[in-house]
């Protein structure tokens, strides 16, 4: 099953812009839309190391890793339990907070106040796992009698109970992988890994992407142990309507490493505890998406069942090495090139060979 990750904030606050180019979609939505309805699409993840496996094999094709992204509609007054039910379906959240400045948009509030509106979103999510809780405890607490993993079930939810009515999401419940194991059921919505986006102006990205109230979103951020990444969306839609050469050209005028875009969908995949693997030959170069700690056993069954059943031995290099080496021969010749087993973790960036017999 596939790992989805979830755009939200307020209505008018740039989610749908941001949807539409992680998912690369020609629809043509406008920016400030105001969605009402979900949508879903599938997100490509940058990455360079494709491009160069593919100046090596000059395959037929190149697949990146994806992931699926999902456009939540705004919150509004109201509109709580939708919210909350897309909320449920996916494993990480984006918030879009807005500080840019677009006076035909009127901010959904009547003003720009990103930790308001910041605390807005994030009390829905407490105050949904809260009632969850309480509605839970009080079922356990009319049964005759509370032992065992009932026992163990109730003590975590009153730690967790604890916790959020301190404002704090469920991450920062100290839990036990025990305890964690009896509550897995719930579907917390505060335990989901989020990134915070900031949807800054072309004005404030020439000011180096500073923003009213920037050390204190900073400091919000930090204290939650939530990434934030700094966007401008309306220029980032700029960037991806210029041909490539262009693009170039444009990005190294405004001073731009790379599209804000393309650090995004990687800031998701990280953020998911998601690393690829490599397979590179002439019919085609891809990235496969694994978990962290996948064995090569298991990222065999990534590609087919067959070669997870009949695994014998996988074929490894790191990237890194063989672009250091120019070329597969140079790098086999260097001793670079390795057979793992079945209980191998495979890393990011590994390119495998597997080898197998059914």
């Amino acid at each position: 099953m596939a790992l989805t990750c979830g755009i939200i904030g307020l209505p008018l606050v740039g989610k749908t812009t941001l949807f539409n180019l992680l998912t690369q979609s020609e629809a043509e939505i406008s920016t400030y839309a105001g969605r009402t309805k979900t949508n879903v699409r599938t997100a490509p993840i940058p990455d360079e190391r494709l491009d160069f496996l593919a100046s090596l094999y000059n395959p037929r094709k190149i697949t990146p890793a994806t992931l699926e992204v999902i456009d939540v509609p705004g919150l509004t007054q109201g509109s709580g339990a939708a919210f909350l039910a897309a909320v449920r379906e996916v494993d990480a959240l984006v918030h879009v907070v807005r500080v840019f400045n677009n006076d035909s948009v009127i901010h959904v509030e009547g003003d720009i106040d990103p930790i308001r509106d910041l605390e807005i979103v994030n009390s829905e999510l407490l105050l949904a796992d809260l009632q969850l809780i309480e509605t839970r405890l009080e079922r356990i607490a009319q049964s005759k009698k509370i032992k065992g993993d009932m026992k163990l079930e109730q003590a975590a939810l009153n730690r967790c109970k604890e916790v959020l009515e301190a404002e704090k999401p469920l991450l920062e419940a100290d839990l036990t992988e025990e305890e964690w194991q009896v509550l897995r059921h719930y579907g917390f919505l505060t335990i989901k890994p989020m990134i915070i986006v900031i949807n800054i102006d072309e004005n404030q990205l020439r000011e180096g992407g500073s923003f009213e109230a920037q050390e204190e979103v900073k400091a919000y951020a930090e204290a939650k142990n939530i990434p934030v990444l700094t966007i401008c969306s309306e220029l980032e839609a700029e960037i991806v309507s210029l041909e490539p050469e262009d693009r170039e050209q444009f990005l190294e005028e405004m001073g731009i490493d790379e599209p804000g875009i393309d650090r995004l969908a990687r800031a998701i995949y990280n953020r998911l505890g998601l690393i690829s693997f490599l397979t590179a030959g002439e019919d085609e170069v891809r990235a496969w998406t694994i978990k962290k700690g996948t064995t090569a056993k298991a990222a065999a069954g990534k590609i087919h069942s067959d070669i997870e059943r009949g695994f014998i031995r996988a074929e490894v290099i790191n990237f890194n090495d063989l672009k250091n080496a120019g070329d597969m021969n140079k790098a086999k010749d260097k001793g670079l090139v390795r057979l793992e087993g079945k209980e191998y973790i495979v890393k990011d960036g590994d390119i495998i060979n597997f080898r197998f017999n059914v």
